[in-house]
């Protein structure tokens, strides 16, 4: 059976370096899972491969979508779905690379197929977001279904909505209509997670934003800056500098926020991660190690 090695793990942690290694061994491109690295408008911010790297060993879903376009986890499953039935067909191994834990899931497990939202009825919550703030949504969702509000990212004014909107548009919870059932893919995965000490890990990140801003990132939000309001500029790393470019916040603490909800994510990257008991975990030093093991499990 083909397989697809999956190799997940926190923002920062050092997947890149690995991915490529293991991508030129099995002479096969590398499929992201990043949900951000998807959008050719961001670069710098999100920690894009490098041309160089893109020429060394081809990738699926990098630069591939505008932030201008609405683009789901649900939609991810399907594109990334088709490319893996296609490159299967002429390599025994292929590699998922990525820390969102979205699009990984999509992989590995399969979104629920949740009813279209009427046009009307989005348009109708965003007014209604646009005029009471994200507060008011929260509270409607509480009513509509308070346990998905208890397990939900309650600053996440879009999954806000869209939990909303399938309530609405259902009659039903969306704790209902998640079914939670397993996918059957035709491939077998090997999850490896990658992890570092946390003090190691913070240090990284906090030594990573420095080196985004000396490449240009200020640069790179301010050409982005009149398209602020988009979700997909809702983002560490763009809408701190926002808040600089906006005058509510010094340069200076506006980089130390980037460092912090970096460092927040990544947290809450592991812990997501971590609930899986399929991963295999390592150290991102241990490359000989990991790609024994690989060498291993891939027949």
């Amino acid at each position: 059976m083909s397989t697809l090695i999956a190799i997940v793990g926190p923002t920062g942690v050092g997947k890149t370096d690995l991915s490529l290694r293991l991508a030129k061994e099995y002479a096969c491109p590398i499929v992201s899972c990043d949900s951000r690295q998807i959008f050719k408008e961001l670069k710098i911010g999100v920690a894009a491969p490098s041309d160089d790297q893109l020429r060394a060993v081809k990738h699926y879903f990098i630069g591939c979508k505008s932030i201008e376009e609405r683009y789901s986890a649900g939609k991810y499953e399907l594109d990334a779905m088709a490319v893996l039935e296609r490159e299967f067909e002429s390599h025994k191994a292929l590699l998922l690379v990525g820390g969102s834990m979205l699009y990984a899931d999509a992989i590995f497990k399969g979104i629920d197929d949740l009813p279209t939202i009427d046009t009307e009825l989005r348009e109708e919550l965003l007014r209604y977001y646009a005029e009471n703030g994200i507060e008011a949504i929260r509270r409607r969702l509480y009513l509509l279904d308070p346990e998905h509000y208890k397990q939900m990212d309650l600053s996440n004014a879009k999954r806000i909505l869209h939990a909303i909107e399938v309530c609405m548009m259902t009659g039903k919870t969306f704790t209902e209509l998640r079914t939670n059932q397993k996918k059957q893919r035709p491939f077998a995965i090997l999850k490896i997670g990658l992890t570092r000490p946390r003090k190691e890990l913070y240090d990284r990140i906090n030594r990573r934003v420095v080196e985004m801003m000396s490449d240009g990132l200020e640069e790179e939000a301010r050409n982005l800056y009149p398209k602020r309001n988009l979700n997909a500029l809702n983002t560490v790393g763009y809408k701190e500098l926002f808040k600089y470019f906006d005058g509510t916040w010094s340069r200076e603490f506006a980089i130390s926020m980037i460092q912090q909800n970096t460092r927040r994510y990544a947290k809450k990257q592991l812990t997501w991660f971590q609930r899986d008991e399929e991963i295999n975990w390592f150290h991102p030093n241990d490359e000989d190690e990991i790609v024994a093991f690989v060498q291993n499990n891939v027949s």
